[in-house]
């Protein structure tokens, strides 16, 4: 039996995505052989057409490290104008915060309180208050330290940003991170538009405070709707990728949106969710 005319596809990626693993789950849910993705280079990635929603799917997948989506058959990447991402632990492996802190040994202290602000235990712009007090005395020349020696880019975030540019999508990097950090990715990666935070520095030492409004998850949603409005993108032609709860409202106001990596809150309310590919994957959820 032929699948029905724009039936959802199913996309299964991962490291962990062999042929093999993909041809078990295509006959559990009763799918046409898988058919290989060649969008990554970082991910493996198949789609599963005719592809039934039966039950333990969702459990198999994620006991062989799999992710998967079902996608809709007429998404197509060059129809995006927007798409915005998180910056730590999304776009760079780091949180630049939690670095920031061993040089004070304070580390543990501020990656506990990251922690609960990415579950959306405590509210995020006292968590920031809370955690850059913690970095009040240490010499700004740590900021370029943690950029050289521990900043690296997420796996397949230059593939994403590249095939963005390939289709002209404007890129958006938001943060409750820091203005240093987020200004150096955006030269470095050609990025459209950035938000973040401002550390107050006098002579050559970080304060412990926050200069202006702190960029919370309604500074970035809006961010997020102004830039939309100016290119005229309507909500289908938008997308959001985050990790944390601060990211969730942003994530809200996009047509697609992906937790990478993230915090089970965020997994709940995305579109979909990638938790062992790379950014990369994020172009196979479309057909």
């Amino acid at each position: 039996m032929q699948p029905a005319a724009n039936a959802p596809i199913l996309v299964v990626q991962g490291p962990e995505a062999t042929a093999l693993r993909v041809a078990a789950l295509a006959e559990m849910c009763g799918a046409a052989p898988p058919e290989p993705v060649g969008h990554a280079a970082e991910t493996r990635a198949w789609r599963l057409h005719g592809a039934q929603h039966r039950p333990g799917i969702d459990a198999w997948c994620e006991a062989h490290r799999l992710d998967h989506a079902w996608v809709p058959e007429a998404r197509r990447f060059a129809d995006l104008k927007l798409l915005a991402m998180d910056m730590d632990s999304t776009l760079i492996t780091i949180e630049c915060i939690d670095e920031l802190g061993s040089y004070l040994n304070v580390k543990d202290q501020i990656s506990g309180i990251t922690a609960q602000a990415m579950r959306g235990e405590i509210d995020y712009p006292e968590s920031l208050r809370r955690r850059v007090a913690l970095l009040a005395g240490l010499s700004e020349d740590a900021l370029q330290d943690v950029y050289d020696d521990k900043l690296r880019l997420s796996p397949g975030a230059e593939e994403l940003v590249a095939h963005c540019k390939r289709h002209g999508v404007k890129l958006l990097l938001v943060s409750g991170g820091f203005t240093f950090f987020t200004s150096r990715l955006k030269e470095r990666l050609q990025l459209d538009d950035t938000i973040s935070n401002v550390l107050d520095i006098e002579d050559g030492k970080l304060t412990g405070r926050v200069l202006g409004g702190i960029v919370d998850a309604d500074a970035k949603a809006a961010k997020f709707r102004q830039l939309a409005r100016r290119l005229g993108a309507k909500p289908g032609q938008t997308m959001a990728i985050g990790d944390g709860a601060n990211d969730l409202k942003m994530m809200a106001e996009a047509g697609v949106s992906v937790a990478y990596r993230a915090k089970p809150v965020v997994r709940a309310q995305a579109t979909h969710a990638l938790n062992y590919s790379g950014l990369d994957g994020v172009l196979n959820l479309f057909a």
